[in-house]
């Protein structure tokens, strides 16, 4: 299966990535705001893999001038149902739609993987004015928290790949940023937590790429065996998930 097969397996699930998606916390954007100096309180931000615009909204509240960049067609129109009033651009990061030197802060949440940035980062230089700003963040997995890390390996192992022991990116992604464009870089981490029902929780995990992919009796048969263990846990089916958020932010001289 290729990168750009799961990339764009999403659309198969638009609706059920808005529902169950973890959103992010507020000190998260006091963290963007800290690292770039600036308030987002009228920043123009282009939102990059915007998918149905769980970011986007958030940089909105802040006072952000915010227009998204997405690549597919279902998760766009569920955007547009969201966020009617936020413009939307069919494209990708490996080629902005964006003209020159036009935004403070680019963002990419979740999204910065499905990038060549080979190709990324010049045009995320190209877009940035002086003193602008790349923020990339994912909210990762909680190793710390039994349960959650006894599930990440339960994961690993039914999509055929090792288990990790780190949340991500690592310290090779800033390097990558730094040594690829001169660009100051700044690593931070935010943990913060939600409860959520357990149809919530596992509508989460099927709406990872990964899962996306899969066979449809593959994807029932782990989601019952999770149902039955987590229900152990959690035997009123409201689930706690724990997340760090990983955020690199990488500032234009």
């Amino acid at each position: 299966m290729t990168t750009s097969s799961r990339a764009h397996s999403f659309n198969a699930a638009a609706d059920q990535y808005a529902a169950s998606r973890p959103s992010y916390p507020p000190a998260l954007f006091d963290c963007i705001e800290q690292l770039t100096s600036r308030s987002l309180a009228g920043a123009r931000v282009a939102d990059i893999g915007a998918g149905t615009g769980i970011a986007t909204a958030l940089l909105r509240e802040r006072g952000a001038e915010v227009i998204a960049v997405e690549p597919g067609d279902a998760m766009a129109a569920k955007f547009h149902t969201v966020l009617p009033n936020v413009p939307i651009i069919r494209g990708d990061g490996n080629a902005l739609p964006l003209a020159d030197a036009s935004h403070d802060l680019i963002t990419y949440a979740q999204s910065w993987q499905w990038t060549d940035t080979t190709r990324s980062v010049p045009e995320a230089l190209r877009v940035l004015l002086p003193g602008g700003a790349l923020a990339i963040w994912w909210n990762t997995t909680a190793f710390d928290v039994p349960w959650i890390r006894e599930q990440h390996q339960r994961i690993a192992h039914h999509w055929g790949v090792k288990p990790t022991s780190r949340v991500r990116p690592d310290d090779s992604d800033a390097i990558r940023l730094a040594g690829l464009s001169g660009l100051r870089v700044a690593r931070r981490q935010v943990r913060w937590s939600r409860v959520v029902s357990l149809d919530t929780h596992l509508a989460n995990i099927s709406s990872r790429s990964a899962f996306l992919v899969l066979a449809e009796d593959d994807k029932r048969a782990f989601l019952s065996g999770e149902r039955r263990r987590l229900r152990e846990f959690f035997p009123d089916e409201v689930v706690e998930e724990t997340y760090v958020v990983d955020l690199l932010v990488a500032t234009r001289p």
